[in-house]
């Protein structure tokens, strides 16, 4: 149901094919973005037409409207999209700490504000999962804690060891064969603590890796320095996913380093406001 095969190398950079139950990605590849179950201001088969082969949605987002039950019982997000083809869900965990007005965080998960209406609302791994499972996506993410830039090296290690535990739990409750779920490296732009939850990540065990916390406010030159490292931290049989890059300098650099997949609402959101 789900195999990454590397087809070509170029150094660092690969070409392969990332098959799902919704269809085969040849990678390197960018995921346009539905954060509410739509590309804003593209149809489907406008997508289609650019060559897009996936799409991400935000748990987040559809958790709040219409809500992850009613898109179950409308068909699953693929009909509640019109998408066909394959689709990646993140976990809410970014939105949660960039949006969401947040009262507590603790390694049980976070406590926080709806950003719509200020309802209080709580998220934590099992959640997380349990809401992504309901949602059917082909690629599902674990819950994670994204850290803010700048950020002092103790609540750095603090994210990185939510982010491991949380990651852990999330792999106990992933309930369906047909999703994958992927894990995500946290640890800002320190290459140590990265390393170590990349390792922990690995030992876990994942149908691909994500590097997350990048594209927050660092330098081309900052994140380019983290990329390589980390690239070649991840295994080489698995999907590497850049979480949130669509700056085109930035992709090629990830691309050289051997990362495979990516999305942003850079492009679209380029398109509305031109």
């Amino acid at each position: 149901m789900f195999f990454f095969r590397t087809v070509a190398t170029d150094g660092l950079a690969r070409n392969g094919t990332l098959a799902t139950p919704h269809g085969v990605v040849e990678t390197p590849a960018f995921m346009p973005v539905g954060t509410a179950g739509s590309v804003k201001g593209v149809t489907p088969d406008q997508l289609r037409a650019t060559g897009t082969q996936m799409i991400l949605a935000n748990t987040y987002h559809l958790q709040l409207r219409p809500g992850a039950d009613a898109v179950r019982d409308l068909g699953g997000l693929h009909a509640f999209m019109g998408w066909s083809g394959p689709i990646l869900t993140d976990s809410g965990g970014y939105q949660v700490f960039s949006l969401a007005g947040i009262n507590k965080i603790t390694d049980d998960g976070v406590e926080f504000r709806s950003h719509v209406d200020g309802a209080p609302m709580r998220l934590d791994s099992a959640t997380a999962i349990a809401v992504q499972n309901r949602l059917g996506a082909d690629i599902i993410m674990v819950f994670d804690q994204c850290p803010p830039l700048p950020c002092d090296r103790r609540t750095l290690a603090q994210a990185v060891d939510r982010t491991i535990r949380w990651a852990g739990e999330c792999a106990e409750a992933h309930a369906r064969a047909d999703q994958a779920l992927y894990g995500i490296v946290q640890g800002g732009l320190d290459v140590e603590l990265r390393g170590r939850c990349a390792e922990a990540l690995i030992e876990i065990g994942f149908d691909g890796y994500a590097i997350g916390g990048l594209s927050v406010g660092e330098t081309h030159e900052e994140m380019v320095a983290v990329l390589g490292p980390v690239a070649a931290m991840l295994p080489a049989d698995k999907p590497r996913y850049l979480m949130g890059v669509g700056m085109p300098r930035d992709i090629l650099a990830a691309v050289r380093a051997g990362v495979d997949l990516f999305d942003c609402v850079l492009p679209t959101r380029n398109g509305r406001n031109a």
